[in-house]
């Protein structure tokens, strides 16, 4: 088994944006798989490693990193080439903030925790469901639609693959899962489709992974 070992599951928007940044530094790894739906991540084993009972964590060289966006900074710190972000301190900056419109606006709301908790105990039919994540979705690529059209070229910032394509990717995935009409957002759009376009990226794809369903 690979020396790094990515804990996750094919269908987790955390576990893709993993995948992707791994790919792009053409890091060899192996995948265990947790069921979300099936709650394989509150197992006592996986706890042991994880104790946040959350998709993904990394391991590597006798070492566990917890949550994408850590986990991606330190694949970059780590592999420094190709860079997930710009050399200047204001370009990287507002990468990073186009990585936390998605990881911290929008993404925690539609988690599978939060949409179960609304099932369970506010009685929300899967509609109303569907109706929350798409209007999350929506708010996000709202404000992120104006921060491309502001920074982007061929990818979400410039020209060059950057860590807010490995967030906007899985993004649009899950507004097309939801039907979003995307016409409304045509640079992420247009965005996640010349990254997904790039080999790596193509690569980690849902349903592209050992454990897909």
């Amino acid at each position: 088994m690979s020396d790094t070992i990515l804990h996750g599951y094919w269908r987790s928007s955390a576990s893709y944006r993993v995948r992707i940044a791994l790919n792009v530094k053409q890091i060899d790894f192996a995948q265990v798989t947790h069921d979300l739906p099936a709650g394989d991540q509150r197992a006592p084993a996986y706890l042991a490693i994880a104790p946040h009972g959350l998709v993904p964590t990394l391991e590597h060289g006798g070492a566990t990193y917890l949550e994408s966006p850590a986990i991606i900074e330190w694949i970059d710190a780590t592999w420094p080439e190709p860079p997930l972000l710009p050399a200047a301190a204001g370009d990287a900056a507002m990468v990073r903030a186009m990585a936390a419109l998605i990881a911290c606006d929008v993404h925690p709301l539609n988690n599978l925790r939060v949409l179960n908790r609304l099932r369970s105990q506010f009685d929300a039919s899967n509609a109303q469901v569907k109706d929350w994540i798409t209007h999350w979705i929506g708010e996000g690529l709202t404000a992120l639609e104006q921060l491309i059209a502001r920074h982007g070229g061929r990818f979400a910032f410039g020209d060059a693959i950057t860590l807010a394509d490995c967030y906007l990717v899985p993004q649009i995935y899950n507004a097309e899962r939801y039907g979003v009409d995307l016409a409304n957002f045509p640079r992420a759009h247009a965005a996640a489709e010349a990254a997904r376009a790039l080999p790596a990226v193509a690569a980690a794809h849902p349903e592209k992974q050992p454990d897909f369903q």
